[in-house]
C-alpha cells in the first residue's frame, strides 16, 4: 500500500467511525505496524495543522480522532445549531481539579476535600460528560468512585492524564491557606511540602 493511500485509509477509518479509534485497531484495519501508522497519522497531522483546512486529527491517550479545527465551530452553529461548549463555573473547575488530581475517587471524598456539597457539581460534570463512574469502592455502601473522561482530554487538549499540569509552588501555598483556614491554626514555616502534600492525601 502506497503512502497516499495509506493516508487514504485512515482518514475514511477516522471520518466512518466519528469517534475516537485506537491505534492497534487502526493498524490492523490497514495491515501495518503500530509504528508505521502512528507516524503516519502524526505526519498527517503536521499537514492538516498547516494546511488551510477545516478538520484537524487529535490524538488521545494513544487512540486518534478526526475532528472539527476549533476556529470553525462558530460555522457549525449556524447550520447545526449545535450547542455552545460548556461553560466551567469556579465551583465545577475546582470539582473537576479534584477529580482529575486524585481519581478514582468519591462523591464524599470530594466533599471532605472541597468542605462543601458537591452534588450539583459533580452531576454537572457527568452531565457534560468530563467526569464517569469508573467503579465502586470496596467499602459499605459501596460508593460510586469517578475518574475523568475522553471528552475532558478533547476539552483541555490534552493527549492523556500525564499532561496535567504539575502543581506550583503557588498553588501549594493556596493548598496551604485553605487547610489553615480549615484547621483553624497556621502552619509553621518548617512544615514541608512534603507535610502539606500529606494533608492534602489524608482521605486516601
Amino acid at each position: 500500500m502506497h503512502i497516499k493511500e495509506l493516508e487514504a485509509a485512515i482518514e475514511s477509518i477516522l471520518f466512518a467511525l466519528g469517534e475516537s479509534v485506537e491505534l492497534e485497531r487502526i493498524a490492523g484495519a490497514v495491515d501495518h505496524d503500530e509504528e508505521t501508522v502512528r507516524n503516519v497519522i502524526r505526519n498527517m497531522m503536521a499537514r492538516y495543522d498547516e494546511e488551510d483546512r477545516g478538520i484537524h486529527i487529535i490524538e488521545m491517550d494513544g487512540a486518534f480522532q478526526l475532528c472539527t479545527k476549533p476556529d470553525m465551530f462558530e460555522y457549525l452553529i449556524k447550520v447545526a445549531h449545535i450547542p455552545k461548549k460548556h461553560v466551567l463555573t469556579d465551583v465545577l473547575l475546582e470539582t473537576l481539579s479534584i477529580v482529575a488530581y486524585k481519581q478514582p475517587i468519591t462523591r464524599i471524598e470530594i466533599e471532605k476535600i472541597r468542605g462543601v456539597s458537591c452534588d450539583h457539581a459533580v452531576s454537572k460534570l457527568v452531565e457534560y460528560g468530563l467526569i464517569q463512574e469508573v467503579g465502586r469502592m470496596d467499602a459499605p455502601g459501596r460508593p460510586m468512585m469517578f475518574g475523568t473522561t475522553e471528552e475532558f482530554l478533547r476539552y483541555f487538549n490534552y493527549e492523556s492524564l500525564d499532561d496535567l499540569p504539575i502543581l506550583n509552588q503557588e498553588t501549594i501555598e493556596d493548598f496551604k491557606s485553605e487547610v489553615e483556614a480549615e484547621l483553624g491554626f497556621e502552619l509553621s514555616k518548617d512544615d514541608s511540602e512534603d507535610d502539606l502534600e500529606e494533608l492534602f492525601n489524608q482521605d486516601e
